[in-house]
């Protein structure tokens, strides 16, 4: 956690428990109000995502942090024979399996509890592995990418969705009002937890991005990294591969 970032709740738990209870908490009604967050075009970063991985042809996927299934379930469009959705909650992982349900996916998609930094899975397992707004709550960054690299095939391919902060001025001024006050008014009128939506609008504001982002990537060991800004900047996609 960036020392500029004050913990979510208890400054004597750690950032992993703190966001697992907060999850836990906000689950039910995360989807709606990541809707009305991001005015709905969430939907079409995802789609990018999907598009990227799709090229790949991966038989496999690993979804990291993958909440209530968002971003697994728009993944059965690449065909894929498996896909593997994993968060640390499992109120939002219950969330997901009930939409998953519903879509008779289940036979595709199985939704796991585990732990980005100490994934449950042989090393060169996944032919895709994606985070889709995760990886700014992993406790240590450097060590969950170094698990997502672990665990990524030789040649696989790896998908981050992630907030970031437009560089432009304009956009940037209108980026800092949306976080800064809108997103945590937006939280207190329709969630039931006044914390959690200050704590994930910080979060963004504070977590490496662009460059920054690549230049970790990098030292982790990914190759072939590229980051492609969305909408005005206000999201990135970075692509990586393993050599």
């Amino acid at each position: 956690m960036s020392k500029n970032l004050k913990p979510y709740k208890d400054s004597e738990a750690s950032k992993k428990v703190q966001v697992t209870k907060m999850f836990d908490t906000i689950s039910k009604e995360y989807d709606g109000l990541n809707r009305v967050i991001s005015f709905g075009i969430d939907i079409k970063w995802r789609d990018m995502v999907v598009n990227i991985v799709s090229k790949k042809k991966p038989k496999n996927i690993l979804d990291i942090a993958t909440g209530t299934g968002d971003l697994a379930i728009s993944l059965t469009k690449t065909n894929a024979e498996e896909i593997i959705g994993l968060d640390i909650s499992d109120g939002m992982l219950e969330v997901g399996r009930k939409k998953i349900k519903s879509k008779n996916l289940d036979g595709i998609i199985s939704m796991v509890i585990g732990d980005s930094e100490d994934l449950p899975f042989e090393n060169n397992t996944f032919d895709a592995i994606t985070v889709a707004f995760g990886v700014r709550n992993f406790e240590n960054l450097e060590k969950g990418l170094a698990e997502i690299l672990r665990v990524l095939k030789p040649n696989g391919i790896f998908v981050i969705l992630e907030t970031s902060v437009p560089t432009n001025p304009i956009y940037k001024f209108g980026y800092n009002i949306h976080c800064r006050f809108l997103l945590p008014i937006i939280g207190k009128l329709f969630s039931k937890d006044r914390v959690a939506y200050s704590y994930l609008s910080e979060s963004a504001s504070v977590f490496p991005y662009g460059e920054a982002l690549n230049n970790i990537l990098r030292k982790i060991g990914f190759i072939n990294v590229k980051d492609k800004p969305q909408t005005m900047g206000v999201a990135t996609i970075y692509t990586a591969s393993k050599g």
